[in-house]
């Protein structure tokens, strides 16, 4: 299997294929995943002091704060394969 990389910001770069989900940081269950993430070390904040547009989520069960939009990630994905889906 290859390792599928994609710039998520400010120099940050994540495999996508380690991602199983994407959410807008608004939601209570998000938040308190987060919450929950960080009180077990599992959080990684990659919005570089920026306001958290996406948390996602990880298979290894790791949170990760973006300063990016779900969209806009989706839109790099899309257009990284050729606009397959």
């Amino acid at each position: 299997m290859t390792t599928e990389l994609i710039h998520i910001g400010f120099g940050n770069i994540i495999a996508i294929n380690r991602v199983i989900a994407m959410a807008p940081p608004n939601s209570a269950p998000i938040k308190r995943m987060v919450q929950e993430g960080k009180s077990r070390g599992m959080l990684i904040d990659m919005t570089n002091g920026r306001r958290t547009k996406a948390v996602l989520i990880l298979d290894s069960g790791h949170i990760v704060q973006i300063a990016l939009s779900t969209e806009t990630i989706a839109g790099r994905l899309t257009a990284g394969r050729g606009g397959q889906d």
